[in-house]
């Protein structure tokens, strides 16, 4: 499990640039897991569940986690998987908070 979940996500408030280059390579080496990195823009992440029921508890854990921190993702729910895509939309692109966000929602299944 990455060291990210354990850091305090803080939500970017706009006025900066987008990760790019060898800090966008670095979150996300840091990351690891299945996170994949989108055109530079965005992580996507598809977890697999046994049954829909499954599915819909962890969209629910990401809710609240969400709600939380105050940073939400978009969430695409149905039979067997949960999707999850995550970027900051103030700055159209990626920030650590979005990595340390992909971490804690890891971390939920742990």
């Amino acid at each position: 499990m990455s060291d990210l979940a354990s850091r305090e996500c803080i939500p970017c408030r706009g006025g900066v640039e987008p990760l790019a280059g060898d800090d966008l390579a670095h979150w996300h080496e840091e990351l690891g897991g299945e996170w994949q990195l989108v055109d530079g823009h965005h992580l996507e992440k598809t977890y697999r569940f046994e049954n829909f029921v499954q599915a819909l508890d962890f969209t629910n854990k990401v809710g609240a986690l969400a709600e939380e921190i105050n940073h939400h993702p978009e969430i695409s729910l149905t039979w067997g998987w949960v999707r999850i895509k995550i970027y900051t939309h103030k700055i159209d692109g990626l920030a650590d908070a979005d990595f340390i966000w992909a971490a804690k929602a890891d971390r939920l299944l742990a």
